[in-house]
């Protein structure tokens, strides 16, 4: 579970502002209780990170064994085309 970039998440998606550190914990016990409860089976996991370039939001279900991303909202083209467009 990577989580490591989520500061200020709520000032990104325009939630009411809290500490940030709160908000951090917050998504981390709501990313393992969808882990621990295995809602995308034994073999997958959730993971959310904050793309570095665009500084949005990204969730991606990763295989556990090997880490090998199989879907991520917003798709590597999307996020791509947001970077793109911010140089126009």
């Amino acid at each position: 579970m990577d989580i490591s970039s989520i500061n200020n998440f709520s000032a990104q998606i325009g939630a009411p502002a809290q500490p940030a550190g709160q908000d951090q914990r917050g998504l981390v016990q709501a990313v393992r209780a969808v882990n621990a409860a295995e809602l995308f089976g034994q073999d997958y996991e959730l993971s959310f990170v904050l793309d570095r370039k665009t500084r949005g939001a990204i969730v991606r279900i990763v295989k556990r064994e090997t880490g090998e991303v199989v879907a991520q909202i917003p798709a590597d083209y999307v996020l791509r085309l947001a970077e793109n467009l911010k140089k126009i």
